[in-house]
């Protein structure tokens, strides 16, 4: 008998047998490592808080020993379609970073959890902590969905100097004597210089100067616009006349080829914009000019009306399919502090959320900050429904149109509610329908 197959047989047998104790102790090493790691916690944060976080993220882990935390960094171009797949694929983070102006649609979509029950019984969160109108942001219909992470506005960025030059210590609050001191300022650096820019292919200072003036923006429940109502058009009347006036150039913002040289030139003396442009006119504004510029809060329309500005930053919220809501909320919670939230803007330069952070000392003693905080205190969001983003684009549109007088105001604001009213005819049919009922996005149904 012929005995090297029965051994080849009996070699083949041990390797497998081998093999499959291998696997089985593979296995089980890996059943005891998912063990080991506790709750796993997939967080999307985006851009360049996707990078940093990781920082602060680690110290969450060494004081959560059970909960390990995976940070996926989304580029912003792409994060908007990358959650909304998600969410139609089940597949949904349990944390994410959200921009304020995107929760009103995933909130509609149900795919956020409501958090007052656990804000309600926290030790270490509490509205009161936060700017008001930042915190409404995250508030549909007073269902509380986020919790701010870091904040942003908009304020007057201007040449001290030329102001100054102009007979103005300080910078006006009022319209009236806001435009009294523009009107200074275009007399000081002359006829082929303008007092501000304001491109006019951006809708954040028409929208801004809007609600000012107490225009709701959108009217009937957010269904239909109100753009023709007299609110809107006082807002109009004062920023048309800024251009009219050649006090603003009539320029979008691509003619503009470079914003820093401009303003150290004198080319504008005034600019409308955010913390982001903290960090660049440090840097691109020449060394001799770095004590001519400041900031302020922005005007009102008269000493009894605030000089509101924009609510923007970007909020953190659970995923309602989450099975690990728990240990996110514990995430929230730590990234909240008041010591996380400086941190983070030592990091990155985004300005705390929490109003408890801003007595720290890099931030207490920057002048040029300053601005942002008083300004922060008189913010307000612009109309939370998920259609928001299109109309903002018809209103730069239309806006620019009138200032380059292709069409006269009143058949401007007719279009822009003829616009409004076409964008929002489904939110309409739902809302006569009784399905924009808020209570029912927190159903734990799919």
């Amino acid at each position: 008998m012929n005995r090297k197959p029965l051994r080849a047989r009996f070699h083949r047998a041990a390797l497998r047998g081998m093999l499959g104790a291998t696997a089985i102790v593979c296995l089980l090493a890996a059943c005891s490592r998912t063990r080991d790691e506790g709750t796993v916690l997939r967080f999307w944060a985006m851009g360049r808080e996707g990078e940093v976080v990781e920082e602060l993220v680690r110290d969450f882990e060494r004081e959560n020993p059970d909960i390990r935390v995976d940070v996926q960094q989304i580029p912003w171009s792409a994060a908007h379609e990358k959650l909304l797949t998600a969410h139609v694929g089940g597949s949904t983070p349990d944390v994410a970073q959200l921009g304020n102006t995107w929760l009103g649609e995933f909130a509609m979509l149900r795919a956020l959890e409501p958090l007052r029950e656990r804000l309600a019984a926290s030790d270490h969160l509490d509205s009161t902590s936060y700017f008001p109108g930042i915190w409404d942001t995250n508030s549909i219909d007073g269902i509380l969905y986020g919790v701010p992470w870091y904040v942003d506005t908009r304020v007057l960025f201007y040449r001290t100097d030329i102001l100054a030059e102009a007979g103005y210590t300080s910078m006006p609050t009022t319209w009236k004597e806001w435009r009294e001191a523009l009107v200074a300022v275009k007399r000081v650096v002359g006829p082929d210089r303008f007092a501000i820019l304001l491109p006019v292919n951006e809708w954040s200072a028409p929208v801004a100067f809007a609600l000012q003036a107490g225009s709701p923006i959108l009217s009937e429940n957010a269904t239909r616009g109100a753009f023709s109502e007299n609110a809107f058009r006082r807002a109009m009347d004062f920023y048309l006349d800024l251009y009219t006036s050649a006090l603003a150039p009539p320029a979008r913002n691509n003619d503009i080829a470079n914003l820093y040289q401009d303003f150290a030139s004198g080319y504008f003396s005034m600019y409308i914009t955010g913390p982001w442009n903290l960090g660049e006119f440090r840097r691109r504004i020449p060394e001799n000019l770095q004590d001519a510029w400041g900031t302020a809060p922005l005007p009102g329309p008269d000493s009894h009306a605030s000089g509101l500005s924009l609510a923007g930053g970007s909020s953190l919220v659970l995923f309602r399919k989450s099975p690990n809501k728990e240990a996110g909320w514990r995430l929230l919670e730590f990234l909240s502090q008041p010591d996380q939230q400086a941190r983070f803007y030592r990091l990155t330069g985004d300005l705390p959320a929490r109003i408890e952070a801003w007595q720290d000392s890099v931030l207490a003693q920057d002048p040029q900050v300053r601005a942002f905080y008083e300004q922060l205190r008189r913010v307000a969001p612009t109309p939370k429904i998920p259609e928001w983003e299109q109309i903002a684009i018809r209103i730069q549109d239309r806006v620019e149109l009138a200032v380059r007088g292709g069409a006269p105001l009143d058949s401007v604001l007719h279009l822009l509610d003829q616009d409004a009213d076409r964008i929002l005819a489904k939110r309409r049919w739902l809302f006569e329908r009784g399905r924009l009922d808020p209570a029912a996005w927190t159903r734990s149904d799919p």
